[in-house]
């Protein structure tokens, strides 16, 4: 008898992963690279005070992690204005969106999400056998009509929209995300991924009422409060919905030294305010060496600028590939037309210099 006896479903699963990550590149190519810029990480930094904590609480690291993640719960509760019952603290969004697909979704049941979206929420409805509805982007935006009208017709449990987006870097104001939820069909739960919210202009926040039955929203400590390596991500919806998590989710999940960490930085709104300034000083950069170089920046609510190459995929590709062999870590969408463009991170002033200087020479080489 073949062992082991995986289930059907898993056995038909590829063996693929969302992203190839670049530690996994550098040992590929042989060498780090000299800027890493492909992760959407906040190459800024964490608070010190968060660095401070983390490190003071690596003597009780022994200790399983609170498994209520108790006080940085409260001090979320306290941020936001809303009962700890509405808030859930999980590893990282990615670990969160495993977590509530696994709720809601078995062999079958029809999912929504926009063609080119994050693919790791793609990877867990796959996992569960959820049936993926794929809808195209509208002039470089996830389409919220769109979105709720294909639900509608496939009867979708879930529809995932990021605001900000990812790969895009485009936005919706938070009212028109809220006015739409009228064309949200009865018994669709939205999945409302904010990761980048800290980095985006005033009003991009979607102002749910906590207790709606119809959307739950995701955040993170990974973008602009620069812990993408702690894994801490937080939920925001109706308190019911967090109270069922509890029957799915790794109680013992989330690292101690990573809890600390992320009381520290949400206390610490000032060094947020800081590297929520150095962000738009590197992506107005960014938008500058695009032009410099023939390119076209498109407007960004994120910790990235994705640029327009002004060709399709492939040479958008062959760009990207010189890059990478320059040193230069990026990254880019990867559907069509969206995959015309790459996407570079924000980051410190030396990390941009090395991106200006191999961009040229990447350009010659694709259109070579």
């Amino acid at each position: 008898m073949k062992t082991p006896r995986y289930t059907p479903l898993a056995a038909s699963l590829p063996s693929t992963v969302p992203f190839v990550g670049p530690e996994t590149q550098e040992r590929l190519r042989g060498s780090a690279f000299a800027a890493r810029l492909g992760a959407n990480e906040n190459i800024f930094g964490p608070s010190p005070l968060a660095i401070e904590a983390m490190q003071a609480a690596a003597e009780d690291i022994w200790k399983y992690g609170d498994a209520e993640s108790y006080e940085l719960v409260q001090a979320l509760a306290k941020h936001y204005g809303i009962s700890p019952a509405n808030i859930l603290v999980g590893e990282g969004i990615d670990g969160l969106l495993g977590y509530l697909v696994r709720l809601l979704i078995g062999p079958g049941d029809a999912v929504v999400t926009s063609s080119g979206a994050y693919p790791t929420f793609n990877y867990h409805v796959a996992g569960f056998g959820g049936d993926l509805h794929m809808v195209p982007y509208r002039d470089d935006h996830e389409d919220p009509q769109a979105l709720f009208a294909k639900a509608a017709e496939v009867g979708a449990k879930l529809v995932y929209l990021a605001n900000p987006d990812n790969p895009m870097g485009s936005w919706h104001s938070g009212q028109s995300i809220v006015d739409a939820l009228d064309q949200l069909p009865e018994g669709t739960l939205l999945l409302l991924d904010e990761a980048y919210v800290e980095c985006a202009p005033e009003g991009t926040a979607a102002p749910v009422d906590i207790e709606d039955p119809r959307v739950i929203r995701m955040r993170t400590f990974s973008k602009a409060y620069g812990m993408a390596g702690a894994r801490v991500g937080y939920a925001l919806a109706q308190a019911d919905l967090i109270r069922a998590f509890n029957k799915v989710r790794n109680h013992f999940g989330m690292n101690r030294a990573a809890q600390a960490g992320a009381l520290a930085a949400l206390k610490d709104q000032d060094w947020l305010s800081h590297v929520q300034a150095e962000i738009a000083t590197s992506r107005a950069h960014l938008a500058e060496i695009a032009t410099e170089n023939g390119l076209v920046p498109l407007p960004s609510a994120t910790n990235f600028v994705t640029i327009d190459c002004g060709g399709d995929g492939a040479f958008a590709k062959a760009v990207l590939d010189s890059l990478v062999a320059q040193g230069v870590f990026v990254r880019m969408p990867f559907v069509a037309p969206q995959n015309r463009c790459i996407r570079v991170s924000c980051g410190p002033e030396e990390d941009i210099a090395l991106f200006a200087t191999a961009l040229p020479k990447a350009l010659a080489e694709a259109r070579s």
